[in-house]
């Protein structure tokens, strides 16, 4: 589907698409949530998030942890994700989007329609804040690449173990090797303490993260991040056209 393609949802607030799902999240949705909760990013991603911040916490019982019976306690701070059901984002390597209608949760009250467009569902969700974050992210992507590329001799290390490597390392659930820059990339106030403004800490966070990419002088922990940030934007984890 298409922005202007006929498209429209009535969610009826019975908390069914809540339950046992896998949601990822950008360093923009932490931010969010934290914000929402009034929390600093690191209780936010103690309380909220699985793999270091890049995933969003369902509890045993497959509920959402941020869901109080079928009520979000984040709502004004919901990821892109939740923003866009029931549709999903799919972003090819080339920078194209295009949206696709997922099938209802089990038990939904939510009803489908097609008495709009994508591009309206999507503005009453405020999803434009969150997509251009995401690019703003995105070009964090390059630069880890470039430095990357003067790490490392691609003519004697072979790209595609390499870049297995930085995927299992990134994806990684458990005995996690220690990772400053990923912990970085979702942990914002860390960076930037004591910034009030969302944008001013946005840019902040940024900026620190270019610095920490600019600095790193190990190959292997830039690439992991890089693999993380890439996921958690929505794009294919890869960071290198050699890879």
């Amino acid at each position: 589907m298409e922005r202007s393609s006929a498209f429209s949802y009535s969610c009826n607030q019975c908390g069914r698409c809540c339950r046992e799902q896998v949601i990822t999240l950008s360093p923009y949705d932490v931010i969010r949530i934290a914000r929402a909760a009034n929390l600093m990013t690191s209780e936010a991603i103690e309380r909220y998030t699985l793999r270091r911040g890049s995933l969003l916490k369902f509890g045993a019982d497959g509920r959402c942890v941020a869901l109080d019976s079928t009520r979000c306690t984040i709502h004004q701070g919901r990821p892109l994700a939740c923003r866009l059901y029931p549709l999903g984002l799919h972003r090819g390597e080339d920078r194209t989007e295009s949206y696709i209608r997922l099938d209802p949760a089990s038990g939904s009250l939510g009803e489908y329609g097609t008495d709009g467009t994508v591009a309206v569902f999507l503005a009453g969700q405020g999803t434009e804040d969150y997509l251009k974050e995401v690019e703003r992210y995105r070009q964090l992507l390059a630069l880890i690449n470039q430095r990357i590329e003067l790490l490392v001799d691609f003519d004697s290390v072979e790209p595609r173990e390499f870049w297995r490597i930085a995927r299992r390392e990134a994806l990684a659930e458990q005995n996690l090797d220690s990772n400053p820059l990923i912990d970085a990339l979702f942990d914002a106030d860390k960076l930037a303490p004591g910034v009030e403004s969302l944008e001013a800490s946005i840019q902040a966070h940024i900026a620190t993260l270019e610095t920490m990419i600019a600095t790193e002088a190990d190959a292997a922990t830039l690439a992991a991040a890089g693999v993380m940030l890439a996921i958690s934007l929505g794009y294919p984890p890869r960071v290198s056209s050699r890879s």
